[in-house]
């Protein structure tokens, strides 16, 4: 019987893959790295050409300029206004509560319409999937004009109301669920449990790759939107971090050291979220693929 065993040579296929591999990650991690180097540096060294990926020693040794200068600025702001901790929780609050509804609402609606027959059953999930050919911006104004009319402007319930539930997150809770066996929900009803039951007790806890991958998705688009939140809050205390950011680029004047700061620090939360639910993303990613079709 033939054993297969590692002859130690690696093909050319294999080198060239790893070659493409270590450019992609290259690609990927140098913005990041130009965020994090550029958030210690001033203006001119940032536009500086070509870029010095070193800060400069006199920039450490000015009189006016620390370490944490352009964090400092970042936190405190570019009038001292101290804002940003508003704003952090804003986004917070925004972000997890339309990732906590999405989550239950998609998966709602994702296990009526995957285990669930009923006559214009199709028909209403391509309706859904429709709705992700319309563009934001074609609804923006219409829907901006909805939540004036119901006094939403300057309120959390005009940030986070509209996002409550995607269309997406509808179709990836379909398509998770559309293979998960009906054998367990049938004895589930034979032992007497009503629908909300088996769906809070059987199918939620049996998705948590799928719900994990969608909790960081919708996290991640409420915590990067900015468009939205241009329109609905306009009072200091109820924008969003996004906004914070834009502050540090004026008319006249652009500080970009104290905008790479406040980028990096608003980059945090997203680095600890997906690094403590890695694992689950990475395995819905999967499973995901996997369940296509």
């Amino acid at each position: 019987m033939a054993s297969n065993t590692y002859t130690g040579k690696i093909s050319v296929m294999e080198v060239v893959v790893w070659i493409l591999l270590i450019m992609v990650v290259c690609f990927t991690l140098a913005p990041i790295l130009f965020m994090f180097v550029a958030s210690f540096m001033d203006a001119k060294q940032i536009m500086s050409m070509p870029f010095n990926w070193i800060p400069s020693k006199s920039y450490f040794t000015s009189a006016d300029r620390t370490f944490f200068t352009n964090f400092h600025k970042a936190i405190w702001g570019n009038n001292n206004s101290f804002s940003f901790p508003r704003n952090i929780v804003n986004s917070l609050v925004v972000a997890i509560t339309d990732s906590v509804t999405t989550v239950l609402l998609a998966s709602l609606a994702g296990y009526g319409i995957a285990k669930f027959k009923f006559k214009g059953r199709n028909f209403v999930f391509m309706s859904i999937m429709a709705t992700m050919m319309i563009p934001f911006e074609a609804i923006m104004i219409p829907l901006y004009m909805v939540a004036s009319g119901m006094r939403m402007i300057n309120t959390y319930q005009g940030l986070i109301v509209p996002f409550m539930v995607s269309a997406f997150g509808v179709f990836q809770m379909r398509q998770y669920l559309i293979t998960f066996p009906s054998e367990y929900l049938d004895a589930a009803r034979v032992d007497g449990l009503n629908e909300f039951r088996i769906y809070s007790r059987i199918v939620l806890p049996n998705c948590t790759p799928v719900v994990a991958t969608l909790g960081i998705l919708s996290f991640r688009n409420q915590w990067d939107n900015l468009l939205w939140p241009l329109l609905v809050a306009q009072s200091e205390k109820m924008k969003t971090i996004p906004q914070y950011i834009t502050k540090f680029s004026e008319e006249k004047q652009t500080d970009e050291g104290a905008m790479m700061a406040c980028a990096f620090i608003a980059s945090i939360p997203m680095f600890l979220l997906f690094a403590c639910l890695s694992k689950y993303f990475i395995g819905g990613a999967a499973v995901y693929e996997s369940r296509k079709g």
